[in-house]
């Protein structure tokens, strides 16, 4: 039985692990652009299962103009060695690209995940499972979105998260 609660024809309120880990694959099979997430460290949880994983490789690969921007908000955190997401992103820099989050924007703690400016799954504290999904509030999405572009014209690129030689 789903316990979600749906508050809107589009938007559910998610109260567990496994709903938040379905409403971030749904995003990344509903996305036709672009995938934005600002997470605190790369929460293998989410990015690093199979009902993530193969919809992201079939938007950039299926999509020459797709694209994926990742913002890591507590880098120190990140989970890097192993990681499946870590290593798709090394492998396609030309679709991926990391960046950890710039000092000043650090104490945010929420994490959330935005499809093309359509759709958005949300945590007020990453480090509790409970959000929302929202599939059509773009006044909602393109809020959280002008943020993530903010931070990211201001967070620099790392050269530990590009991909290396000894990475091929």
């Amino acid at each position: 039985m789903n316990s979600r609660l749906d508050v809107t024809g589009t938007r559910s309120i998610l109260s567990s692990l496994d709903e938040y880990r379905a409403a971030v694959a749904e995003l990344a099979t509903r996305a036709q652009r672009s995938l934005s997430i600002y997470t605190p460290n790369l929460e293998p949880l989410l990015y690093d299962q199979d009902c993530f994983l193969e919809p992201v490789k079939r938007l950039v690969l299926a999509r020459s103009h797709a694209r994926l921007r990742v913002l890591i908000s507590d880098p120190a955190r990140a989970s890097r060695d192993g990681n499946r997401f870590m290593q798709m992103a090394r492998r396609l820099t030309s679709y991926i690209d990391l960046r950890n989050v710039a000092g000043d924007y650090r104490n945010n703690p929420c994490s959330f995940i935005v499809a093309d400016d359509k759709a958005i799954a949300y945590r007020q504290q990453s480090s509790r499972w409970e959000g929302i999904v929202e599939y059509d509030d773009q006044q909602i999405v393109r809020r959280y979105l002008a943020y993530f572009d903010e931070v990211w014209a201001v967070s620099l690129i790392q050269p530990e998260l590009r991909a290396t030689a000894v990475d091929f």
